[in-house]
């Protein structure tokens, strides 16, 4: 719990915030819960490659066994910063349990989203050694034809094709939508155990997990692009890092610039009886991106 000195109006913030913080930054985002997780260093970290699979196969006695290698390859890891800073009223940190409170349920739920969103595309990488998905194969799910499920079972083709297995996917809450009206020729429901429920966990068989930011808008017109509603992917090829965890900061003295450019405005908290608290993570991605598919849901209208 926060502590606030009533006599100097400090905040002392408890020591484990930072790893709820980041605990719940993982439960948040989609993409962490899929993905491998690593330490990573400051300076980053260089990520061994092998594309290609040995091939064995029989041979005689005596005779000379066959050599089979694959192409090793380096990737680098950096860490990316990502940062938010929330402001509170001073009245409302008088309840410290409050304060808390809200920073493990707002913080994590703003950082998440910026690193699923940059992921999928949506957000430009922060740098050349964050890897996106923006480019994979895309396949569309829409509902017209039986197509959620073809779309599905394309994906995991392509996916087969390039060496993965599919045993993810990360969805958007436009998808689940399309799940959700996917029926058979009986209007039976597809992906759900009871369409009473209403429960989507698994899609053909893999591990389904539901986040707002897996999500890139299309683009409007018949030459238009689809929006991308998903990602499907051989997860087992996709690692993230992220450097010491949550990094906390809190002030009631600052002057922040609220806003950029002609619309940029100044907040002096000490003027108005605010407490602004900064939230910092360091977050690296790297995927073989080959291996994962985007999942498309919308036809742009004319």
């Amino acid at each position: 719990m926060a502590d606030i000195n009533r006599t100097t109006n400090s905040i002392a913030l408890p020591s484990d915030l930072s790893q709820e913080v980041i605990q719940k930054t993982q439960d948040e985002s989609a993409i962490m819960r899929l993905a491998r997780p690593i330490a990573l260093p400051g300076r980053g970290v260089t990520i061994p490659v092998i594309t290609g699979d040995p091939e064995a196969a029989w041979v005689a006695e005596t005779a000379s066994k066959p050599v089979s290698n694959g192409t090793p390859a380096t990737k680098l890891m950096t860490a990316y910063k990502i940062a938010v800073i929330e402001t509170f009223s001073k009245e409302f940190v008088r309840d410290a349990q409050a304060l808390y409170d809200a920073l493990v349920e707002r913080l994590p739920k703003s950082l998440a989203a910026v690193f699923d969103s940059t992921v999928v595309g949506a957000t430009q990488a922060p740098g050349n050694n964050f890897d996106t998905f923006a480019s994979c194969t895309a396949q569309s799910i829409l509902n017209a034809n039986n197509g959620t499920y073809l779309g599905l079972v394309a994906a995991d083709g392509d996916i087969a094709a390039h060496g993965g297995i599919m045993n993810g996917l990360a969805l958007s809450a436009q998808a689940k939508s399309l799940l959700l009206s996917a029926v058979d020729t009986t209007n039976r429901p597809l992906f759900l155990a009871s369409a009473k429920e209403g429960v989507v966990d698994k899609v053909l068989g893999v591990d389904t997990y539901f986040n707002k930011n897996i999500y890139k808008a299309g683009t409007p017109g018949t030459s238009g692009t689809p929006a991308v509603v998903g990602v499907a992917g051989d997860w087992s090829k996709a690692l993230y890092g992220t450097v010491a965890g949550v990094e906390i900061g809190v002030t009631d003295t600052a002057t922040l610039t609220v806003g950029s450019g002609t619309s940029a405005t100044q907040l002096n908290l000490w003027q108005q009886n605010m407490v602004a608290v900064k939230a910092e993570i360091e977050v690296g991605f790297r995927a073989d991106t080959d291996c994962f598919n985007l999942l498309t849901g919308a036809v742009p209208q004319s």
